[in-house]
């Protein structure tokens, strides 16, 4: 797997993979980011290796550019999907090699933001394809196309040594970078069957930019929790104890309270939505996951809903909802994981589980 996102942000149930052989090796490599599949972060924690920016590569008006190593192009405008060719015999330089295709008339991007963004990843491996936000997602609902939000300096799907090179890229911009895997991620290379020398282009749009405090908490009096739903405490700066009614039965059907109401901007589906968040079992209470217990940079984590790029529950809660909002979600396992929990997360089969998400941002 490429890269991990920062802890357990849920993640929808895993897909089918593609039967197709020319790129099952790949696609398995890097489904990883296309689905947010979380546990520990994998990859050095800085990005790891050294990654020097080339001069920007000349654009056409098609949107085209060929630079780095001078055997891999990528053709496409901005918000479409791009077309990476890679000639025969090409290596990876030795030093990461940054390069705009085209340059947005947005709001820069600046150390610290939450970023929405678009991208393909593919290896120069002969024969591989590219994967990224423009696959197609079997069985997603109509609507918006499925993006990824990442935090610069902060852990996500895109290695940081590639990802924090978007200071000063304004929104609306396609870059591209070329390089080896030992150079993206360090060290502490991605458990995937690639090897250190193998080389990686990732091309990156980038849709919105947004300073957010990743620190940041919902404000105000908080309400008494319903009949039947937990109760919360959460103190600043902490993960929200969550207490489970004893001897009652988890609902069959999705429960959610705004505990506090904020005055912020609606979130709508395909939006990216910054937040705390904490999860507990129903049965039993036991935490397995809370932003604030994140490694090494605790705090808010950026996703994107509406666009089963979380679970079910989430999607069906959280659109619609506003900046500033506390809500407590009680989630059926038909609505989170079913029979099917990410290995390692510590969620049984069948588990209903209880959220308390703190809207601090969007993007």
């Amino acid at each position: 797997m490429l890269r991990f996102t920062a802890g357990r942000t849920p993640h929808p149930r895993p897909r089918p993979r593609s039967t197709h052989r020319t790129s099952s090796r790949l696609a398995t490599a890097l489904a990883v980011p296309v689905l947010l599949l979380g546990a520990a972060a994998c990859g050095s924690d800085n990005g790891g290796g050294s990654g020097s920016s080339s001069p920007s590569a000349s654009a056409s008006g098609n949107g085209s550019a060929a630079a780095g190593s001078g055997k891999v192009s990528v053709q496409g405008a901005f918000g479409q999907e791009p077309k990476i060719t890679v000639a025969k015999g090409a290596k990876a330089p030795d030093e990461i090699k940054f390069n705009t295709v085209t340059e947005g008339k947005g709001a820069p991007v600046a150390k610290g933001d939450f970023v929405i963004f678009d991208y393909a990843v593919q290896t120069t491996r002969e024969g591989t394809t590219p994967e990224g936000s423009w696959a197609q997602v079997p069985g997603a609902p109509k609507g918006p196309r499925r993006s990824m939000v990442q935090q610069v300096g902060g852990n996500g799907s895109v290695p940081s040594a590639v990802f924090d090179k978007l200071v000063g890229h304004k929104a609306g911009s396609r870059v591209w970078a070329e390089g080896s895997v030992k150079t993206m991620y360090g060290a502490q290379l991605p458990q995937n069957g690639l090897n250190p020398d193998d080389g990686l282009i990732w091309v990156i749009d980038v849709v919105n930019t947004a300073k957010i405090d990743p620190k940041g908490e919902a404000k105000g009096e908080q309400a008494k929790p319903e009949a039947g739903m937990p109760e919360v405490r959460a103190e600043s700066g902490k993960a929200a104890e969550i207490t489970v009614p004893k001897g009652e039965k988890p609902p069959k059907e999705l429960k959610e309270q705004v505990l506090i109401k904020g005055d912020g901007p609606e979130l709508k589906a395909g939006d990216g939505l910054v937040g705390q968040y904490t999860g507990v079992l129903w049965d039993g209470g036991k935490k397995f996951d809370a932003s604030w217990d994140h490694k090494p940079t605790p705090g808010a984590t950026g996703f994107q809903i509406g666009t089963s790029s979380v679970i079910a529950g989430w999607d069906k809660a959280l659109v619609g909802k506003h900046v500033g909002d506390r809500v407590l979600l009680v989630v059926p396992p038909e609505l989170a994981y079913g029979d099917n929990p990410p290995p390692g997360s510590g969620i049984p089969a069948g588990a209903t589980l209880v959220f308390v998400v703190d809207i601090v941002g969007k993007v």
